[in-house]
C-alpha cells in the first residue's frame, strides 16, 4: 500500500495508544478515532514496510459498541482515548489485553489462566451518563496563550504539546472548571504571561489541582517559571473564597524541561498538604506526593493487593511504595511491612502517613528498589554469619517498565512464599511474571481493575506462589 490509498477496513482492535487496528490483505492499519466494531473509509497517511498510519474519512458502519462520546473534546484531546467505546466494551477489551500478554509475552498457559483469571473490577455506571466519569482526584492543565495573547488552559493534543483549550474535563472534578476559569481570568487582567516553551519565557507554566473525596479539600499549586507569582495575594484571596480550599502553594522549575514539576514548594496560603482517605487509612499528600488518581477504583485495588498477600504475622517488602499506600494497608493486618521509594519526598511523607495513622509496624527506606533491596540482601548475609535475608511476602507495583532484572533476582533469592505483582502495564507485567515463572514461581490469581475509564490504561494484580518442591 501507499501513502494517500483510500480504502475501506473493519477495526479489529485497539493499539497501545488508543488507535483502531484492522488489516487490509494482511497489512496492519492504525487508525485514530476508531472503534473496535467500526466499518470505516480509511486515508493512509504513513506507510511502512508492514504496518501503516491512516486517517478516518468517515465511518460506513458504526460499531454497535461505538455511543457519543460526552466531551465535545474528546477526539481532540489526548486524555480520553475510547470514550466513543461503550464502557462495557472497554471492560472488555482491557480485559483481553492483560490475559493476552500474559500469555503471548508471559507464557502463562490460555487454560491456567481459564482457572485463575478473575473477571475485571469495573467502575459503577453514572445513572445519567451511561459510565464513569469525574472520578480523578488530581489534574494537570498546561497554560498557554490563544493567537490574540489570551491565556488558555487545557490539554495537549495526542503526541504535540498544542494545546487544546478546554476548562471543563469530565474525568475531572468539576470545582476544577472554577479554580482555572478564576486563575485564566486573573492572568488576564493583570498581564501575566503563560509560559512559552520555545522561547523558555513567561511565568505560569501549568495547574496543579487535587482533590480529596472524602474530606473535600481542595489544592492549587502553580508550576511557575519563577521564584514568585505577581499579585499573588490578589489570586490567592479570589481561591480561598471557593469551599474547600486548603492549600495553595507554587512549584517552582526554570528549567527547560518538558518535565511538569520542580523541585521547589513554596506555600502562599493554607497548608503544604490536604488529607484523604482509602479505605480506613488517612493519607497527607503534598504537590510532590505519588498519589493514585482514582479513589474509588484505588480502595478496590489495594484490598485486593492485600487479598493475595494475607493478614497476619509477616514480613512483607513493599517494593515502589510512594506514601506508603499499600504499606499502610498491610501494616492494618497485622504484618510487619518494609517499604522502599525512591522519591525523598514521598517517603518523608510515607512516614508523616504512618505517624497520622498511629501504625508502627512500619519502616521506609529512601533509594531506588533495585538497589535498596540487594544491598539489604547482601548485608543481612554478612552481619548474620551466611545466614539468608527471608520476606513471607514481597510487593511490588513499579513504574510503567516493570522491575530490573537484579530486583527480580534478589526477589527469587529471598524465597517469599508469596509475590503480589500490582502493575499498570500488563505487557511489562508478562514479562516478570516469565521470569518468575522460570524460576520457581507460579502465577496462581490475577484480576485486572479498570482504574482509568476511558483510557486505554488499566491496572492488574497478580499473585504469584512458590512452586512445590
Amino acid at each position: 500500500m501507499q501513502k494517500n490509498d483510500i480504502f475501506n477496513l473493519e477495526i479489529t482492535d485497539i493499539g497501545v495508544n488508543g488507535e483502531g487496528i484492522g488489516k487490509v490483505e494482511g497489512y496492519t492499519v492504525f487508525v485514530k478515532d476508531a472503534v473496535i466494531g467500526d466499518v470505516i473509509e480509511a486515508k493512509l497517511m504513513k506507510a511502512k514496510k508492514n504496518y501503516g498510519y491512516a486517517r478516518l474519512v468517515k465511518i460506513l458502519t458504526p460499531s454497535p459498541d461505538r455511543v457519543a462520546p460526552v466531551c465535545p473534546m474528546a477526539r481532540k484531546c489526548g486524555g480520553c482515548q475510547i470514550q466513543e467505546m461503550s464502557y462495557k466494551k472497554q471492560l472488555e477489551f482491557k480485559e483481553k489485553k492483560v490475559r493476552g500478554n500474559l500469555a503471548r509475552i508471559g507464557g502463562v498457559p490460555e487454560e491456567l489462566l481459564d482457572r485463575i483469571m478473575a473477571p475485571i473490577v469495573g467502575m459503577e455506571e453514572s445513572a445519567y451518563l451511561g459510565a464513569p466519569f469525574y472520578y480523578r482526584n488530581k489534574a494537570q492543565f498546561p497554560v498557554g496563550e490563544d493567537k490574540e495573547g489570551n491565556p488558555i488552559a487545557g490539554f495537549y493534543a495526542g503526541r504535540t504539546h498544542s494545546i487544546i483549550p478546554n476548562t471543563s474535563c469530565a474525568l475531572g472534578v468539576e470545582v476544577d472548571e472554577r479554580i482555572l476559569n478564576l486563575i485564566l481570568d486573573f492572568m488576564k487582567e493583570y498581564k501575566i504571561k503563560p509560559y512559552n516553551e520555545t522561547a523558555h519565557e513567561g511565568i505560569v507554566r501549568h495547574v496543579l489541582i487535587r482533590y480529596g473525596f472524602r474530606t473535600k479539600e481542595i489544592m492549587v499549586c502553580l508550576v511557575v517559571n519563577a521564584e514568585k507569582l505577581p499579585h499573588s495575594e490578589i489570586l490567592v484571596g479570589r481561591l480561598a473564597e471557593i469551599e474547600g480550599m486548603t492549600s495553595i502553594t507554587l512549584n517552582v522549575n526554570k528549567d527547560r524541561t518538558n518535565v511538569i514539576l520542580g523541585d521547589k514548594v513554596k506555600l502562599i496560603w493554607g497548608q503544604e498538604y490536604i488529607t484523604d482517605y482509602i479505605g480506613n487509612v488517612k493519607y497527607q499528600i503534598s504537590p510532590l506526593s505519588f498519589y493514585q488518581v482514582n479513589p474509588v477504583q484505588t480502595e478496590r485495588l489495594y484490598r485486593l493487593a492485600v487479598e493475595y498477600a494475607g493478614a497476619g504475622e509477616k514480613t512483607v517488602w513493599d517494593l515502589y511504595c510512594g506514601i506508603g499506600t499499600i504499606s499502610l494497608f498491610l501494616a492494618k493486618e497485622r504484618c510487619r511491612v518494609y517499604g522502599v521509594e525512591v522519591v525523598p519526598q514521598a517517603v518523608e511523607d510515607a512516614r508523616n502517613n504512618a505517624r497520622l495513622n498511629g501504625i508502627e509496624n512500619v519502616e521506609f527506606f529512601a533509594g531506588k528498589a533495585e538497589e535498596v533491596l540487594p544491598e539489604y540482601y547482601e548485608e543481612y548475609e554478612k552481619s548474620h554469619g551466611g545466614e539468608k535475608a527471608h520476606a513471607d511476602v514481597i510487593v511490588v507495583d513499579p513504574p510503567r517498565k516493570g522491575c530490573e532484572e537484579e530486583l527480580l533476582r534478589t526477589m527469587v533469592d529471598m524465597r517469599p512464599e508469596r509475590i503480589v505483582y500490582v502493575s499498570c502495564d500488563s505487557a511489562t507485567l508478562a514479562r516478570d511474571v516469565k521470569y518468575l515463572r522460570e524460576r520457581g514461581y507460579e502465577m496462581v490469581e490475577g484480576r485486572a481493575v479498570d482504574q482509568f475509564p476511558h483510557t486505554v490504561h488499566v491496572e492488574t494484580v497478580a499473585l504469584l506462589t512458590k512452586k512445590a518442591q
